[in-house]
């Protein structure tokens, strides 16, 4: 019997791309059957399978619609979803009654149409159908409609994963990526994690004042017990809205790693917070390159010089390539300004990358070294530093909200201010 899925709309709007804001959680570990009557939709469905976050999906594709399926399930276990493409609407009822007699429980089944009509919408569901998609169907449109049928509307949502990391060392994207974390836990009020990946020499922990006996290097070292139990004991709390994931920073271990080594880790995080951000070291390998290319959005930090222009090139053809159906990663410019330094003008960078920086950071080595020597971020140092708003910038950019946390009044509040100001 063919397993019936809630649908939140009536109608399924046209193929089109993903708005900015748009966030498809990534699919388990299911095995996904398409059949398709037309060479467009089959290759819409391949793309769809080497998207990032159907990189769990076992996808398999074959020719000839609901005919096709009926006969391969004769003899054949049926997958947990099976994808369907059918234009004739008496055929396409038709065979969704042949193909319930031959159809394990459980599983779901995607039909893409040609017809829009709510009718016929209304009647699909009512044989169990979990979602219909009107054609012609883009590889995003697939991504959407196998993704969200292993997110409930009751359930919890996933959590959005942001990668930070630098486009040459020594950029300043750690405190940058920390800072934002700050901003997103403090002025958009969401629990957030920081996970420091510079195992050797993070500076998570020193920048949040916090020296955990346990860490990330616990869990990658363990990957059998991780769990959300298991998370929960290893991270550290900063402040009511923000936890720390800590690097052990010791040199006794060295920390190679193999590709998928973050995976358990990334997927515990993703079911307990609502935002984790990485702060990726700078450094190529095969699990640095898996953590950016599988983040929801992604930051690079670059100084304004010619290295740094090469390289934030370089990752963005790359991680461009590699999520075509994500929007491109945003970059930053961060210590401009330094006295008697060539440098790049923004415009010259933004048209070599063609793209606008979030924002540029101006170079103040006073503030900056004073919050990284106290264990502070610069909110913490100067409540009305111009670079806050810059990380609250970069923060709604990066989670796609707008809204900041209002604060609450008080009968001591003016009075506070007074002594902020003296």
């Amino acid at each position: 019997m063919i397993s019936y899925a809630r649908q939140t709309q009536e109608e399924q709007p046209e193929a089109s791309q993903p708005p900015v804001e748009e966030h498809i959680a990534p699919s388990p570990r299911v095995s996904v059957q398409a059949f398709c009557e037309t060479v467009e939709t089959a290759a819409a469905v391949q793309s769809a399978g080497e998207d990032r976050r159907l990189g769990k999906a076992h996808l398999k594709i074959q020719m000839g619609g609901m005919a096709a399926a009926i006969e391969a399930y004769r003899s054949a276990p049926t997958p947990n979803v099976i994808v369907l493409e059918s234009d004739a609407r008496n055929d396409l009822l038709n065979g969704l009654d042949q193909l319930a007699t031959v159809c394990d429980a459980g599983t779901r089944v995607v039909v893409i149409g040609r017809i829009n009509d709510v009718m016929l919408y209304r009647e699909l569901v009512r044989r169990g159908v979990s979602d219909y998609v009107l054609a012609p169907v883009g590889a995003i449109d697939v991504v959407r409609s196998i993704c969200n049928l292993f997110s409930a509307p009751e359930a919890k949502a996933v959590g959005r994963i942001i990668a930070v990391v630098g486009a040459k060392g020594g950029v300043g994207a750690s405190t940058i990526s920390h800072n934002v974390a700050w901003a997103i836990a403090r002025d958009l009020a969401m629990d957030a994690v920081v996970a420091d990946l510079d195992l050797a020499f993070g500076t998570a922990g020193l920048d949040y004042n916090q020296d955990p006996p346990q860490g990330i290097a616990d869990a990658v070292f363990s990957p059998d017990r991780v769990d959300t139990a298991f998370i929960d004991r290893l991270l550290s709390k900063c402040t009511d809205h923000l936890s720390l994931l800590a690097a052990p920073a010791t040199l006794d271990r060295v920390y190679d790693f193999g590709t998928d080594a973050f995976d358990a880790v990334f997927d515990t995080l993703r079911a307990t917070m609502p935002c984790i951000v990485l702060d990726v070291p700078h450094q190529w390998s095969g699990w640095t390159k898996r953590a950016l290319i599988g983040a929801d959005d992604i930051l690079i930090v670059a100084a304004p010089d010619l290295a740094n222009l090469r390289n934030t090139k370089n990752l963005f053809d790359l991680l461009k390539a590699a999520r075509p159906n994500d929007r491109p990663p945003l970059y930053c410019l961060n210590q401009v300004g330094v006295p008697k330094r060539p440098e790049i003008a923004a415009a010259e960078f933004a048209k070599a990358i063609e793209s606008q920086p979030v924002v540029s950071i101006p170079f103040e080595p006073q503030i900056f070294g004073a919050a990284a020597n106290n264990g502070q971020m610069i909110a913490e140092i100067s409540a009305n530093h111009k670079s806050i708003e810059m990380f609250l910038q970069i923060a709604q950019r990066l989670t796609g909200r707008s809204e900041t946390k209002k604060q609450k009044s008080s009968l001591l509040s003016p009075l506070i201010e007074k002594l902020r100001g003296k």
